[in-house]
């Protein structure tokens, strides 16, 4: 088993995490995983991190941007999202 801090690279503190977080029902809480982890070893490395239960993991990959360079274009790397929902009652205190 891969180590959760392998899988877990960092929370994403951004405008929208921050309102998915501040909700009354049901927040969530975005995370930047790596590339090739998937939705069970990221909900397990959750729960060993945070001691708290995952009810649901949704993921997203993100498309890097193209970067124009000197001797041409350069495609940044491909980057994944973690949307963790907890059971009620959860909370993981991020700041």
């Amino acid at each position: 088993m891969k180590s959760p801090y392998m899988i877990i690279t960092r929370p994403l503190l951004t405008e929208k995490a921050m309102i998915l977080r501040d909700r009354d029902q049901n927040p969530e809480y975005v995370f930047k995983v790596a590339r090739k982890a998937n939705k069970i070893e990221i909900a397990r490395a959750i729960e060993a991190l945070f001691n708290v239960e995952v009810e649901k993991v949704n993921t997203v990959v993100r498309k890097g941007k193209q970067r124009r360079m000197r001797y041409g274009y350069v495609l940044e790397h491909k980057t994944k999202k973690a949307f963790v929902t907890l059971k009620e009652g959860d909370t993981i205190e991020l700041i």
